[in-house]
């Protein structure tokens, strides 16, 4: 019969509590830079200025639509069945406009048009000063979208569209905006036109007390990213009320044992055919630890959850955003 040697029991009972005693001690010395957030939001809080600004030209626009007629460029855009036929490669001074056929009186929206081809050289000003503007935009209640930079409508837009039941309308109107001012849209949407995740703010725009349109500013969830948190040490996500991953580096991804990501970047694996939101949801998780994670920061509002599994990142610590349903985590890594 073999021994049992009395001192292998102690070591291990030992190693353990050297083990335990160190993921305690790199839960309890980190503290949460929310400065992050500060930076942040302070550059699109100045977004919402430049919408403001955009709002109070468009409004005076149409305000003096007699006497802008009058003088208004009826070549600078040429349309075909509602579309114009510029292309982005025309020019980069000039936006998309589209007319669609659910508007009830054509020649009146193609007025319009006219009436606001003025704020071409507006939008083209706007994304000259913010780097982070993916393409600004107005749709409004008679069926004219204006989207700048111009991109290729005809390819990706049916001419029958009703663009008032869209989100990036109806968030801006007096029922879903009764403050009538600048609004961040909740939900982010993976753009079409492959740039990833795309957040929006909108703006009504109002003609004689009515509303007459709604002006949009789109920026990318990876350009907010890319400018705050790639420099940073450390591992983040961002992550919506609803749990949905909506940026994230891949250490901080794949320390949560989510799908690998391609090549390491978020940004392709959402953009690839069989990308799923669901598979990147915290409350979905495989992992119990990470939708407890979950519930603590969203549900709970707690700042901190500390993993037990010795398999697990140390900790998430996680502080709100102001301006939107968001929150920052930063994952702390195992040793």
């Amino acid at each position: 019969m073999k021994s049992f040697s009395p001192w292998i029991f102690p070591v291990f009972i030992f190693l353990l509590s050297c083990e335990s005693s160190d993921r305690r001690q790199q839960q309890q010395r980190f503290e949460f830079d929310d400065s992050i957030i500060l930076e942040m939001e302070s550059e699109l809080a100045q977004l919402e200025e430049e919408i403001i600004l955009l709002k109070d030209h468009f409004e005076f626009l149409l305000a003096n639509r007699d006497s802008i007629l009058k003088i208004a460029d009826t070549k600078k855009y040429e349309f075909d069945k509602g579309f114009s036929t510029n292309k982005p490669q025309d020019s980069d001074k000039l936006s998309t406009v589209v007319v669609f056929n659910t508007t009830s009186d054509f020649e009146k929206s193609m007025e319009n048009v006219l009436i606001t081809n003025d704020m071409d050289s507006l939008f083209n000003t706007s994304l000259e000063k913010y780097g982070m503007i993916a393409q600004v935009y107005y749709n409004t209640v008679d069926q004219v979208s204006r989207v700048f930079p111009a991109y290729d409508s005809k390819t990706l837009l049916a001419p029958v569209l009703d663009l008032t039941s869209f989100n990036f309308f109806y968030e801006g109107d007096f029922e879903h905006n009764p403050d009538k001012g600048p609004k961040w849209i909740p939900e982010v949407y993976i753009d079409p036109a492959g740039r990833g995740w795309i957040l929006s703010l909108v703006h009504p725009v109002i003609d004689k007390g009515e509303l007459y349109a709604v002006l949009g500013i789109d920026i990318t969830v990876e350009e907010i990213f890319g400018r705050y948190l790639d420099d940073k040490k450390g591992e983040y996500l961002i992550v919506n009320s609803q749990g949905d991953i909506v940026g994230g580096n891949s250490g901080a991804i794949e320390a949560l044992s989510f799908p690998p990501l391609l090549n390491h970047v978020y940004r392709e694996t959402i953009l690839s055919d069989n990308y799923r939101v669901s598979d990147f949801n915290l409350f979905n998780s495989k992992n119990n630890e990470v939708r407890e994670m979950a519930k603590a920061i969203i549900l709970n509002k707690e700042k901190s959850f500390f993993f037990e599994d010795d398999f697990s990142p140390v900790a998430a610590y996680s502080a709100p955003f102001n301006l939107l349903d968001w929150y920052l985590i930063e994952i702390v890594p195992g040793s």
